[in-house]
């Protein structure tokens, strides 16, 4: 009778997944550290420091309103056109529209600055308020002291969806839960089964070493995403994290998952096979994970960052998996619309698992 390859990796795959659910470090890093930061920053309020506006490309801005209102540290200026900065306003992502209108000569008010912000950044709009207003009273200060003239304000709101703190750290959570589960999951692993010698006793098996290599891997990514079905769904029931589409873009964010977590075992092979004891595991695995939890956008946006710093933001494969989960989850995008992101997680897979070939040991 022939042997079934087939049969003998869904029975390491068991096997693999039985001893991960029985060990309870697995389970607490895996279920237990994403949801305690998911209940921290579900609990919080989304105000932020910083606040992103846009000038409207109307706006007169060689003036002095418009240099004291940049003077501000906490207001952050992008630039976009029109069309683009009322949908960024939409979906919360700015939280304001300024323009600003230079009056007659010799006439007061001498300018008129208009705020169009929308329902998505409710809870911003009351710091930028107080910003603006600081920056009427100082010139009024400057230029008028008896008069509180000089600039006027008006004030318009549009509709939009509200962009909550769990719509940002959800994503985050997610990808680094997966990053950590695929680097250090599998490093060691497989650094076990061949210091266990387990993967010696499999050679004296018929099966073959891909099929022993798929059979582990296989046990590790059903865990993983159990873990991702249930955060996912624990911070849409919980705490009303953003689904769009609904179970759409469930299914579709767990395929993103898949895909994530497959580039990161690819990471943990490199580990487990350059690493030359069970102690220099987690020095090398950090190397990969600590940078990509601290400056891949998981718990704060890149653009964030000091300007010199977010090219290499940009380059981190876990930024792009966090901007595709969030694309999808709160733009409405699909996995088509993920293609440049996928395509740089395509590049970090052929890089990775070429090295992981090359520096993989058996024995």
């Amino acid at each position: 009778m022939k042997y079934n390859q087939w049969k003998a990796m869904l029975a390491i795959s068991r096997a693999s997944l039985t001893s991960i659910f029985r060990s309870p470090s697995a389970v607490i890093f895996s279920f237990l550290f994403p949801i305690i930061f998911i209940l921290v920053f579900g609990f919080l309020s989304s105000s932020s420091p910083v606040i992103k506006i846009t000038f409207d490309p109307a706006s007169s801005n060689n003036n002095e309103l418009y240099n004291n209102l940049l003077e501000k540290k906490s207001l952050k200026t992008v630039v976009s056109g029109k069309e683009k900065a009322l949908d960024e306003l939409s979906k919360g992502h700015i939280t304001a529209i300024l323009k600003i209108s230079e009056l007659p000569q010799g006439n007061f008010p001498r300018y008129n600055i208009e705020v169009t912000t929308s329902s998505a950044a409710a809870d911003k709009i009351g710091l930028l308020q107080s910003i603006i207003q600081q920056s009427i009273a100082e010139l009024n200060q400057e230029n008028i002291p008896h008069q509180q003239t000089y600039v006027s304000l008006t004030k318009e709101t549009i509709p939009g969806r509200i962009y909550r703190t769990i719509d940002f750290i959800l994503p985050g959570q997610l990808g680094f839960s997966l990053l950590s589960a695929g680097v250090f999951g599998v490093a060691f692993i497989f650094f076990n089964l061949r210091q266990a010698l387990v993967l010696k006793r499999f050679f004296a098996t018929p099966i073959k070493r891909t099929y022993i290599v798929l059979g582990e891997g296989l046990g590790r990514i059903i865990f993983q995403m159990i873990t991702a079905v249930v955060i996912l769904l624990f911070g849409h029931f919980v705490f009303n994290f953003t689904l769009i589409n609904g179970w759409v873009t469930f299914l579709e964010l767990i395929a993103l998952s898949l895909i994530g977590l497959i580039i990161f075992m690819g990471f943990g092979f490199v580990v487990s096979g350059v690493a030359k004891s069970e102690s220099t595991i987690p020095p090398f695995a950090n190397i990969v994970t600590l940078p990509q939890f601290l400056l891949a956008g998981t718990f704060f946006p890149v653009d964030n960052f000091p300007a010199w710093l977010q090219p290499l933001c940009n380059l981190l494969p876990l930024t792009h998996l966090n901007q595709a989960m969030r694309n999808v989850a709160f733009e409405g995008a699909h996995l088509v619309d993920c293609l440049p992101q996928l395509q740089i997680l395509l590049i970090w897979g052929i890089v990775v698992y070429a090295i992981a070939i090359k520096v993989f040991k058996w024995e």
